[in-house]
């Protein structure tokens, strides 16, 4: 099956993006990349692969690991431009994110809004993880000026978090862990029609995150054919729900 993965030129999350990949491929789907125009190679933001402050906070060595062989893959040396694909030649979608200056070319692009409206459209799979959660809230459903998220229930980068990473780096790094003067979790509820009961945040964590063999610290939220999930601590929990949709998605397509 074919997956779309829209990315910013460059900023976004390593962990995000690359995890879903590897687990993509090993399960035998094809990643497709999608930039802004077709055949940049984008990049990662780099402090991810460093560590953003005194090597903390950054990417885990697997995550990092998987980026690596992704930036040798063909499918990231080859990329679509996301505003030209045919969303119906895609079985599923993936809207990672990552919170530097870049990611807001992905954030703010009314070109890709509207190619993610038409593939909502099709009831195929959609996965969206922390800042990714913001394209779907800022994208209204085909003949309208709701969101798709609107009657969904979902979670994102939950404004505790946000606000700690802010906190804690911003005397070095600036509004590095702000994208926005919104936070992500604010805008994600406007969009909701009941927030108080459709927004999911998810148990407090800080730092404990999910890995290949433990899911304990991980936090998604389902809801049809739609699953997000909170921060890269999610990231291989998100995986594993994606691919169980796109199992329960499988099948002949209907003639176009």
């Amino acid at each position: 099956m074919r997956v779309l993965i829209p990315v910013p030129d460059r900023d976004f999350d390593v962990t995000e993006v690359a995890v879903p990949w590897r687990m993509l491929t090993d399960a035998g789907h094809q990643a497709v990349f999608a930039t802004e125009w077709a055949g940049t190679r984008p990049a990662a933001d780099p402090r991810l692969l460093t560590g953003v402050v005194f090597g903390r906070l950054g990417a885990a060595p697997e995550p990092r690991r998987f980026y690596e062989e992704l930036t040798r893959s063909p499918e990231f040396r080859a990329t679509v431009a996301w505003g030209e694909v045919d969303p119906g030649d895609f079985d599923g979608l993936i809207l990672p994110g990552g919170h530097a200056p870049g990611m807001r070319q992905y954030l703010g692009s009314q070109s890709l809004r509207d190619q993610v409206a038409r593939f909502w459209a099709l009831d195929r799979p959609v996965g969206a993880i922390c800042h990714g959660v913001l394209v779907l809230a800022r994208t209204r459903a085909a003949g309208g000026d709701r969101s798709v998220l609107a009657d969904r229930r979902t979670t994102c980068l939950p404004k505790y978090m946000e606000r700690a990473a802010y906190l804690s780096t911003a005397w070095r790094l600036g509004r590095y862990y702000r994208t926005y003067p919104a936070y992500v979790e604010d805008e994600v509820r406007a969009a909701l029609d009941a927030p108080g009961a459709q927004f999911e945040r998810g148990p407090r964590v800080l730092a404990a995150r999910g890995t290949a063999t433990d899911d304990t610290p991980a936090f998604v939220v389902g809801d049809r054919h739609y699953v997000s999930a909170r921060w890269p601590g999610d990231a291989y929990l998100f995986g594993r729900r994606f691919l169980e949709l796109l199992d329960s998605a499988a099948g002949p397509r209907p003639a176009r």
